[in-house]
């Protein structure tokens, strides 16, 4: 049998070191696990008198000057270093989207034409052929031809938003959705969620809600801008609201989640207003109590204001307000009628100087 010799050097706690060899094989011997392996006492080392100090002293100045200094979020230069990428993205955006409405507004001056001639075909084929009963795809044409064009041009809106919703409720796409269909100043996705976030809903009753409103002003809406201006204007709303919310949350340091289509909605909202503002509105649960357009304008105004300044954190203030400003904008004629509406039908004073 071959010996492995091995020198192993000790120290025992509070000794001197000594080498120890031992042949053998990979079993130690018993008298030299009791002498190199057997623990000495621990002797007790004598504990530095501590300074107590004053009880309420202040730290010097040297810690100080060596203690970094602790920002706030708002006014780190970092933090809306992070908002160019976003500011650019909101400018290009909005630039493109009205430009291909103004392409697309030209292809269809073009093509009314040829849309007229196509109707008087369709209608003479419609007579000719033979009706049939029950015929689903026909009473679905009746249906989608009894709309406005309002009512068309929303109708894929709200089908999107339907889809988004449901992909909420499925939990291999939580992920995917928090990160490209929340919008967050604070998170790795900036530029995306500015225009997919104006799609999403997590509540029914917040989708239900808002694409109510959005139907309700839609006829108005589109008649006054266009179909395709219309587009423009509530793909645009959508992303420049998110932007405000952006700036305000990073001002504020509250970074947190947001989604829905308020923002976009409160342009189309504001731009009807201030297009009509003597037009009567009531709410659905309330038919019987009315109120102008103008007057209704002024009081989501001055709530989504108090919300923001009194730091409200149930709606997104901030977006509802870049929203409405956007909207008001869009009809810089308009906008003083807003505000000159209520004063209009007061009586004028008397001079103090006539007397009766």
């Amino acid at each position: 049998m071959a010996w492995r010799s091995c020198s192993v050097l000790c120290r025992l706690t509070g000794g001197e070191p000594f080498l120890c060899s031992v042949r053998g094989g990979s079993r130690w011997p018993d008298s030299f696990q009791q002498r190199c392996f057997r623990k000495a006492a621990r002797k007790p080392e004598p504990k530095k008198p501590e300074d107590p100090g004053p009880a309420h002293a202040e730290p010097s100045e040297a810690a100080l000057q060596n203690r970094a200094p602790v920002r706030p979020p708002f006014s780190s230069p970092r933090a809306f270093g992070r908002l160019v990428r976003p500011f650019l993205f909101t400018v290009g955006f909005t630039g493109c989207s009205f430009g291909s409405a103004a392409i697309w507004q030209y292809e269809s001056l073009k093509s009314q034409v040829q849309s007229y001639f196509d109707e008087l075909r369709a209608d003479w084929l419609e007579r000719v052929r033979p009706q049939k009963r029950g015929d689903v795809r026909k009473e679905v044409n009746q249906w989608w031809n009894s709309l406005t064009e309002g009512q068309k041009t929303v109708t894929g809106i709200i089908a999107a938003n339907a889809v988004v919703f449901c992909c909420w409720r499925l939990p291999s796409l939580q992920r995917f959705m928090v990160r490209y269909f929340t919008s967050n100043p604070a998170s790795k996705a900036l530029c995306s969620p500015m225009l997919l976030s104006t799609f999403s809903h997590f509540s029914f009753f917040h989708m239900a809600a808002n694409m109510y409103v959005l139907w309700s002003f839609s006829t108005s809406a589109v008649s006054m801008l266009g179909r395709e201006q219309f587009l423009a204007v509530y793909l645009s709303a959508g992303v420049i609201s998110t932007f405000v919310s952006y700036v305000c949350k990073t001002a504020a340091g509250r970074f947190s989640p947001s989604l829905g289509a308020s923002g976009a909605i409160m342009t189309v909202l504001a731009a009807v207003c201030t297009k009509m503002p003597e037009a009567k509105l009531a709410i659905i649960f309330l038919p019987m109590f009315t109120f102008t357009a103008a007057n209704a304008l002024k009081a989501i105004v001055a709530m989504d204001t108090a919300g923001l300044v009194l730091g409200w954190k149930f709606f997104d203030h901030a977006a509802h307000l870049g929203g409405a400003l956007f909207g008001m904008l869009n009809n810089p004629n308009r906008c003083s009628s807003v505000l000159t509406a209520s004063l209009s039908r007061r009586p004028p004073r008397a001079d103090p100087g006539l007397t009766a």
